[in-house]
């Protein structure tokens, strides 16, 4: 995340915005598939800037290249569930505050 004022500069070495970006595209990111599809069709593009919702542009051919890179590796929605993730509950649920209890 970044303030207002940050997200005016363009980004033109990825790198030091990757902890920055990474939580929001692990989370919101469907799957690495899903990214993966999306850059193959990017990269066909002759693409300058990348200007997203949320945080500054990402501008220069380097750049650019690094973020399809990044996205190509990440690891993010449902690619970050598994067996623990359905598990069947030990303990009871508060009802009135909706808290989970673990089983003693």
């Amino acid at each position: 995340m970044m303030s207002g004022d940050e997200a005016r500069n363009p980004i033109t070495d990825l790198a030091p915005h990757l902890p920055r970006m990474e939580g929001f595209h692990r989370r919101y990111m469907v799957s690495n598939k899903i990214l993966r599809l999306w850059t193959r069709m990017a990269r066909q593009l002759d693409v300058s800037m990348i200007v997203p919702q949320h945080g500054a542009p990402i501008m220069g051919k380097q750049a650019i290249h690094d973020f399809y890179n990044w996205l190509d590796g990440l690891d993010c929605g449902i690619d970050l569930f598994d067996e623990r993730n359905y598990q069947i509950p030990t303990g009871t649920m508060n009802p009135a505050t909706r808290a989970y209890i673990p089983a003693a």
